[in-house]
């Protein structure tokens, strides 16, 4: 049965019958599909932050190794730096739910043709996907980390509506996030709780505790000398290191160490960790596609060891 073949309508009368195509239990379910890498994209990092680089989006793109038809990271997330020199503007418009941005570093303006925002380091926002958003920095350069699920869009060849009512606008001051992490540094956690992180939300999905309805973005940290307990889902993690010294990340046993501002790739389902070995307190920033996973009931997050 595995070598049968792709079959076809014996005598199909018009080109609907004729598009059918028929597979069996043993040659349907046998494609193998190439693993998500887990990586260090610590080279797009420092082009994206080096002095006297060109405006622009610098994407941590192995869509070569996924063999995807588009630009990604992971099969369902894309990861990319928008690096924007003083005074210059950069423009996006993604096929996506929603944009996710946190300031790296420098000010400007972002917006759409109905909202503008003041943005500064540290801030994050959010905008809805399918329609066009201005970057434009201040009097100095800028870096921004944009995350989108366009992948996904890709891969089922989806259009956003102009306005889904579900994503709206959302702009989390650097203060803000950073009253919030305070506010939980020093509490403890339950037993089944993987880290000391600030989980982002809005007014619209607050149920869900989700950012958008298919990603997840927690700003997590680690105490000096501290290790965070071995643990694995279903969901795939893109993060984005955001300050700590003498830090790794452990994926399926080996360990990938931290540079700055670099962005690290953990595969779904692999195993891994966070440690740090300085003094000081570490914080990465992990956007998930774990929205769509909570809405299948098929999270599967477990500790290990």
């Amino acid at each position: 049965m595995a070598e049968m073949g792709a079959q076809q309508a014996a005598a199909p009368r018009n080109a609907a019958e004729r598009r059918a195509r028929y597979f069996n239990s043993a040659n349907a379910f046998n494609i193998k599909l190439p693993a998500v890498p887990a990586r260090a994209f610590d080279d797009v990092a420092a082009r994206a932050l080096a002095p006297g680089m060109p405006t622009g989006w610098y994407a941590c793109d192995q869509s070569g190794a996924l063999r995807c038809d588009c630009v990604a990271t992971t099969p369902l997330m894309l990861a990319r730096y928008a690096r924007i020199n003083a005074q210059q503007q950069l423009h996006l418009h993604g096929l996506c739910s929603g944009v996710i941005c946190y300031v790296i570093q420098g000010q400007g303006r972002a917006g759409t043709v109905t909202e503008q925002l003041h943005w500064e380091t540290g801030d994050v926002i959010l905008f809805a996907g399918g329609q066009d958003v201005v970057f434009s920095a201040a009097d100095g350069d800028a870096v921004l980390w944009v995350v989108t699920d366009e992948p996904l869009y890709a891969h089922c060849r989806a259009v956003p509506p102009a306005d889904c009512g579900v994503v709206p606008t959302v702009h989390y001051r650097n203060a803000d996030i950073d009253a919030q992490l305070q506010l939980i540094q020093y509490k403890t956690p339950e037993a089944t709780t993987s880290g000391c992180a600030v989980v982002f939300s809005s007014e619209q999905l607050q149920a869900s505790r989700n950012l958008l309805p298919t990603l997840t973005l927690s700003l997590n940290s680690l105490r000096g000398h501290c290790d965070q307990q071995p643990h694995r889902h279903n969901s795939a993690a893109i993060t984005l290191v955001v300050s700590g010294q003498a830090c790794h990340t452990t994926i399926d046993g080996q360990p990938v160490p931290w540079q700055p501002w670099s962005t690290l790739v953990t595969p779904a389902a692999a195993a891994h960790s966070h440690h740090n070995r300085g003094e000081d307190l570490a914080r990465f920033l992990i956007v998930q596609d774990g929205g769509l996973y909570y809405h299948a009931r098929t999270m599967g997050f477990q500790f290990l060891g």
